[in-house]
């Protein structure tokens, strides 16, 4: 490929790249640094010239190969400006790159917060809204839906501007596009006043939680829990706004940092060969840790967001929230009685969305409830999920369960069809925006358009 002056001055060497949990990885023709929205023009229409496929990263924090690409890669890094701050409006205004972690904090010294965020900030704000990045709270929508305008770069119509009010069918489809219809060049968020949460934490047992689900999940702004399998443990995490003076969390060295993840991470390693003992790991760690109840007052974003530890196969689907209770208990049998000597990591974790208009979203037109499970990676080294993965998808399906777009999965397009209204339209679009599919990775073609990939197979 011929490159000019510019291209080349933002253009790295090609280099390997692994998501954040190290599972999926690629190595792209070009990497390519853009600085400005005329670089990413640039980098597109090269794309098109020589028909290349193109894909937009920020943190690469998705723990799939949503991100992955043998074409042209751009990380957005640099594309990273906060345009403007209305305060009156209470709404701001960024470039894709921006990470949510920075967003986080100038708003904050502006006087403004994100009304609900995910359990990390890591991520570019564009590639939270692409995924439609949820937090927990059963009248709150994932981050996609505080959107009220974003601009797309598209393969074959340029720039477009939308909104509620303008190209309103790109709008919908583009806050959870997963990178299939362009890339999003800027987005204008609606914000609230900064504000403080107080949180509690406690212990509750896992039949205790599903006796009294309805009432806990509307107990306050946000809820969520935690299961510890192979035993009858979860905890409980609420949170409501407060103006309580501040009283955050302290870090505790040695019990946070020495045994909660070092020798943690220590005996995950050591229990990949004696994963019988893992339910005893589990139990150990809920006693030394989240046995208590805990209580603190802290700047929203902070109270958010927590440690997910280490790297990790992680799952997460989607399902309508009056179907939580039996999902739940199906899983929970599945995970205390198998026979196929399945040990699981804690927690498989609980949270709650409202519904919304986005045509993708797993929370689209439904109140959901967001189930997730994990096996964490110790040192990087690989674990035995696969028979987990696949009954828990298998109990995920049977709810009319929607998987988080991040995370990887087996859904088919067939399947994607039955269960989102939108889908057929989504494609239409897609077609029409991209029409010789220059933005579409194995990932998007896997999933989008029935075109299996095996290198990327679960």
């Amino acid at each position: 490929m011929i490159l000019d002056d510019r291209l080349k001055q933002i253009s790295g060497v090609s280099k390997k790249f692994s998501n954040w949990s190290k599972v999926f990885e690629c190595k792209p023709e070009l990497f390519f640094m853009p600085e400005n929205e005329d670089d990413i023009i640039k980098i597109v229409e090269l794309a098109k010239r020589y028909n290349k496929n193109v894909r937009a990263i920020g943190a690469g924090h998705s723990p799939s190969d949503l991100a992955c690409t043998e074409g042209l890669m751009i990380n957005m890094d640099n594309f990273n400006k906060i345009i403007e701050i209305d305060s009156e409006n209470k709404t701001v205004t960024a470039e894709a790159g921006t990470r949510v972690y920075k967003l986080n904090e100038v708003l904050q010294k502006n006087g403004l917060a994100l009304s609900n965020l995910g359990s990390i900030s890591e991520q570019s704000i564009a590639g939270a809204i692409s995924t439609a990045t949820h937090g927990s709270g059963i009248n709150f929508g994932n981050i996609s839906s505080r959107v009220i305008r974003l601009t797309l770069l598209t393969a074959s119509k340029g720039i477009i501007n939308c909104s509620a009010d303008e190209n309103d069918d790109v709008f919908k489809a583009s806050l959870c596009s997963i990178g299939a219809l362009g890339i999003i060049l800027k987005v204008k968020i609606r914000c609230e006043s900064a504000f403080k949460l107080e949180s509690k934490q406690f212990p509750m047992k896992f039949n205790d939680i599903l006796n009294n689900l309805d009432s806990i999940v509307n107990s306050a702004e946000h809820v969520r829990f935690w299961y510890f399998p192979h035993t009858e443990n979860c905890i409980i995490w609420k949170a409501d706004k407060t103006i309580k003076e501040l009283n955050p969390q302290k870090q505790n060295y040695f019990k946070d940092y020495i045994i909660s993840f070092h020798l943690y991470q220590f005996l995950l390693y050591i229990l990949r060969y004696f994963p019988s003992k893992l339910p005893l790991l589990n139990q150990k760690m809920f006693n030394y840790k989240f046995s208590q109840e805990k209580q603190f007052v802290d700047d929203s974003y902070k109270q958010f967001n927590f440690d997910c530890l280490f790297p990790q196969y992680t799952s997460e689907w989607a399902i309508p929230l009056e179907k939580t209770k039996e999902a739940l208990e199906r899983l929970y049998d599945w995970i205390n009685n198998n026979k196929d000597n399945v040990f699981v990591h804690y927690p498989v974790e609980v949270r709650f969305s409202d519904k919304d208009d986005i045509w993708l979203s797993p929370a689209y037109n439904r109140k959901v409830c967001y189930i997730g499970v994990i096996m964490y990676r110790p040192y990087d080294k690989p674990v035995s999920y696969k028979k987990l993965w696949a009954v828990f998808e298998k109990i995920m399906r049977s709810y009319d369960g929607r998987p988080h777009w991040a995370k990887a999965h087996t859904m088919t397009t067939i399947e994607l069809e039955k269960t989102y209204p939108k889908f057929k339209e989504f494609i239409k679009l897609q077609k029409s925006l991209d029409p010789n599919g220059i933005f579409l990775n194995s990932y998007l073609k896997r999933h989008l358009f029935n075109q299996m990939d095996v290198k990327a197979k679960l």
